[in-house]
């Protein structure tokens, strides 16, 4: 029995993780204004509409947040920590799954920038000049955050040092100033969440 509940949570786990990263990545799509006609934008937005439609109708479009967008994300995070506690525990619903969802989303957000930088940085070596799909749409989602900060520090020599401060801002943010602090506080549970 034991076995077979260690291998639900990781189901339920990994397919919320899923879902909240497609909603995510199309959240900081809409923010970056990204392409709409990258074909994987397309299918990312065609695939994350089901999840989406039931909140438009309720809730608008701020500028360039989409409220619809992160409340689906919400829900779908809050369900995935409530089932896995249900199993893991036998408590259904707590007050506070719902904190730890936003805690889990934005942990979510902060993956998502550090791997797409990654993905960056290792294409600059790479394919520095690909028109792949997926590069650009990298670019195009990393852009706001590179932009403020390249200003600052410019690039040397064809070396990109912002990008060295950025990760250093993610990690901060991650683990000393936002999200474990967070976690610590509100008692969330260490692996309750794919990828945290």
């Amino acid at each position: 029995m034991n076995y077979l509940s260690d291998g639900g949570i990781f189901v339920v786990q990994t397919l919320t993780g899923l879902i909240v990263l497609a909603l995510n990545l199309r959240f900081l799509m809409q923010v970056s204004r990204a392409n709409p006609y990258n074909p994987i934008a397309q299918g990312l937005v065609k695939a994350t509409n089901p999840l989406i439609a039931p909140f438009r109708g309720v809730l608008p479009i701020l500028g360039r947040v989409d409220l619809a967008n992160m409340m689906a994300a919400l829900v779908c995070q809050a369900i995935g920590i409530i089932l896995i506690m249900w199993v893991a525990t036998g408590i259904a619903f707590a007050p506070v799954y719902l904190l730890w969802s936003v805690v889990a989303i934005i942990a979510s957000v902060l993956n998502l920038y550090f791997f797409a930088l990654l993905i960056l940085v290792i294409s600059s070596w790479l394919a520095p000049y690909s028109a792949n799909p997926a590069l650009e749409l990298v670019r195009e989602i990393t852009e706001p955050i590179c932009a403020p900060v390249r200003r600052v520090i410019p690039a040397v020599g064809g070396l990109d040092f912002s990008i060295i401060v950025i990760f250093i801002g993610l990690s901060l943010l991650e683990n000393n100033l936002l999200v474990r602090p967070l976690a610590a506080f509100l008692n969330m549970p260490r692996g309750l969440v794919f990828g945290f």
